[in-house]
């Protein structure tokens, strides 16, 4: 019986620890979204504008990770494979927006591409930082892992593109870094859907 208590003091402890986390990580986010999407549209960057999308994203993922840190495998599975959709329309929102920028081009303003890229790093690094010790815990949070590995991925990807903004005074490699954002989204958002109905079929 003391095992059985031991066991559960165990497993709620753990669940606090990753209801803590999320908190942090999803304020961090929801603040980077917030600043980042200002200015990717007054800057005029697509890549820009995917990284903030990205952080959007990940703010609605950690929320719907802080719902079901209590619940079954099959509950966390269902949350990881509706977080790996948000990924794969965030992919196409970007997507989308690479086309219209090819369609109407523009030079955005790479002071604040390489300004809020780094901004977005420093954020990312802390949640990054904090969800370490959790990303092999579930697949709740080993999603939320993911997430947060791509964003390290696209703050550095944006401040690369604005440096190449900076050296050909052309809008292209915003384009190109956007591009590439979308299809890192789209990759990462088909292995969190792929883990996600592996665990359905296991708790199934």
């Amino acid at each position: 019986m003391s095992g059985c208590c031991d066991d559960s003091c165990t497993l709620e402890a753990l669940r606090e620890r990753q209801r803590g986390t999320l908190r942090m990580v999803l304020g961090i986010n929801a603040v980077l979204f917030l600043v980042i999407v200002v200015a990717a549209l007054y800057g005029q960057s697509s890549a820009l504008l995917a990284d903030s999308l990205d952080n959007l994203g990940d703010a609605l993922t950690y929320a719907l990770s802080l719902y079901v840190v209590s619940r079954g495998a099959a509950a966390k599975a269902r949350v990881a494979l509706f977080k790996g959709v948000l990924i794969l329309l965030a992919a196409a929102l970007v997507a989308g927006h690479v086309v219209y920028r090819l369609l109407v081009p523009t030079v955005p303003i790479f002071e604040l591409m390489g300004i809020f890229s780094l901004v977005g790093l420093a954020g990312n690094s802390a949640c990054l930082y904090l969800l370490w010790r959790h990303r092999h815990e579930d697949v709740n949070m080993s999603s939320v892992w993911e997430c947060s590995r791509n964003d390290i991925a696209s703050n550095l990807s944006v401040f690369v593109a604005a440096g190449a903004v900076w050296l050909t005074g052309a809008g292209w490699p915003d384009l190109v870094v956007a591009a590439i954002l979308a299809a890192f989204l789209m990759r990462s958002a088909l292995r969190v859907i792929a883990s996600a109905r592996r665990e359905l079929r296991a708790a199934g």
